[in-house]
């Protein structure tokens, strides 16, 4: 999936003056964020399983993410705050 993201030029420049590849940058933010979020998803789906004596049946940290909103272990931030929205 791919985002997009709007700086003004004095947030470009001072973003550029503290490091050597801005894109790179706030790509690889976005992947540790998302990886940590996984992890403590997966977390929570394992002690989920584990506490209700039920099968592990997904292989995977992606499946297990997908487990976790399908069987309503865990909602979006947007659904959390009660706005339902993805933004």
């Amino acid at each position: 999936m791919d985002y997009t993201v709007t700086l003004t030029e004095a947030q470009r420049k001072a973003l550029e003056y503290i490091v050597l590849d801005a894109s790179e940058w706030i790509n690889n933010a976005a992947i540790s964020r998302s990886s940590n979020a996984m992890d403590e998803i997966c977390a929570i789906y394992t002690n989920h399983k584990l506490d209700n004596n039920e099968a592990i049946t997904v292989i995977g940290k992606d499946a297990m993410v997908l487990a976790a909103y399908s069987e309503g272990l865990i909602q979006s931030a947007a659904a959390r705050a009660g706005s339902g929205s993805s933004t």
